[in-house]
């Protein structure tokens, strides 16, 4: 974690309890998310007041997003703040049908904020989880998502995702003489800026395991695409090993020592995998055929790859040990498949797949069984896992009404289940997206 965002977090109450799972109702293929009361922080000063305020506002909308939870209007409560500082009256909370309760206070001194929250099981009658986070008060909003990642975890059992950020390639022009650069936000859109100006082509960035650096393609020197390794926090980048082709589609090795990328040989023409050694430079060739081997992605654990290729006719799934040893195809159905990528539980992979003119972000079983579609659109593609493994981004280029050609492209998440599609909302055109791992 970065020590610009340090954070001290002393926990000041914690209850024995006993796992509470989520109660998720799957009713005609919705969910119905669970009804949570969200109460402005307390403080008697009128500055923190504002904070307090902002960070209960994020807290509602990280939440609301998940598609898990229902945030209670505020009109609807009963109980003031100011009380409910001291304890919750239980009853205020059951009358407006909230499951679950979030309180907090903040309070400023030496031009630091230290904010705490409690959360409550409303007809349990019992406090769950409680903490306290001392920081600066610029830090408000990661605070913001901390408390938000430890409520999600507390009530689904699940890891939170909120206090992460997004890369994708920011697109701009018509489909002629399009400008493409990278840019950075925080999950919720906030915090957007640009990496790098416009004047090269970028394709695929990926983030390192530590989240302070990305992998990308790039046109840097025209008409030579190669592969790169920026630094996000000092923009520093340097271009991963001189090969005579084009190198691309590039990952990190889950421990951040290796890349993975595939490389195209001139005098061959085929597209194979390599594996590059940052500490040595050094590079392996890892397949070994006359087809295309592209895409690849490591398990979590760094014992497999997956990667795709057109070995056997259409393009199909493969999985292999990163010697390149062990090769298995997985993918059984019509159509071609691509750009694969392991889920961080390493129980899944998510794809892309082309089939009668509709394009599917999937994903499968490692070994390939239960492989169900979970998005479709005119042209849908490039998934990303969120950290958890529950959600997925992408992006969908919409078919234009006047040609039925591709219009913009826009970024899009949603959950495993096929539900909660949501658009994200960026200044430009989006494409490529990649989710970063928890920052804390």
């Amino acid at each position: 974690m970065n020590n610009k965002f340090l954070i001290t977090i002393s926990l000041f109450i914690f209850a024995c309890f006993k796992v509470y799972g989520l109660e998720v109702t799957l009713t005609q293929g919705t969910i119905e998310p669970t009804p949570i009361a969200i109460t402005d922080f307390f403080s008697k000063d009128l500055n923190s007041q504002k904070i307090g305020k902002n960070i209960s506002q994020v807290i509602s909308d990280n939440l609301e997003r998940s598609g898990l939870f229902l945030p209670i209007d505020k009109k609807a409560f009963i109980q003031t703040e100011e009380s409910l500082n001291n304890q919750p009256r239980f009853e205020d909370w059951k009358i407006i049908k909230a499951q679950h309760l979030i309180s907090g206070k903040i309070s400023k001194y030496n031009e630091k904020i230290a904010v705490e929250f409690r959360l409550f099981d409303v007809f349990a009658q019992k406090q769950l989880l409680g903490k306290k986070f001392e920081t600066s008060e610029k830090n408000w909003r990661r605070v913001s998502h901390i408390i938000s990642d430890a409520i999600y975890k507390r009530i689904t059992g699940e890891g939170g995702y909120f206090d992460t950020r997004i890369i994708y390639v920011a697109e701009t022009g018509s489909k002629e003489n399009r400008q493409k650069r990278l840019a950075i936000m925080d999950q919720d859109q906030a915090n957007h800026r640009f990496l790098t100006d416009g004047s090269y082509l970028v394709l695929t960035p990926r983030f390192s395991p530590n989240s302070q650096k990305i992998t990308y393609m790039s046109y840097m020197t025209k008409n030579k695409p190669r592969v790169y390794i920026f630094d996000i926090e000092t923009g520093q980048q340097e271009i991963v090993g001189e090969f005579p082709g084009m190198t691309f589609a590039p990952r990190f090795s889950p421990d951040g020592k290796k890349i993975i990328m595939s490389f195209t040989d001139p005098d061959i023409g085929n597209s194979e995998i390599y594996i590059l050694d940052l500490a040595t430079r050094n590079s392996k060739r890892i397949t070994n055929s006359t087809a295309i081997d592209v895409s690849a992605s490591f398990a979590p654990d760094g014992k497999k790859i997956v990667f795709n290729s057109d070995r056997n006719g259409r393009r199909h799934l493969y999985v292999a040990k990163p010697d390149g040893s062990n090769v298995k195809r997985i993918s059984r159905e019509g159509g071609s498949y691509y750009t694969p990528v392991w889920s961080p539980r390493g129980d899944m992979i998510a794809f892309t797949k082309q089939e009668g003119g509709q394009f599917y972000i999937g994903v499968m079983e490692t070994d390939g069984k239960n492989e169900r579609m979970i998005a479709k659109s005119f042209h849908v593609e490039g998934p990303t896992w969120s950290p958890n493994g529950r959600y997925l981004m992408y992006f969908k280029e919409e078919r234009t009404a006047s040609d039925g050609s591709g219009g913009e492209s826009s970024l899009y998440s949603i959950d495993l289940t096929g539900y909660n599609e949501r658009k994200i909302i960026t200044p430009l055109g989006g494409s490529d997206p990649a989710w970063s791992p928890l920052m804390h």
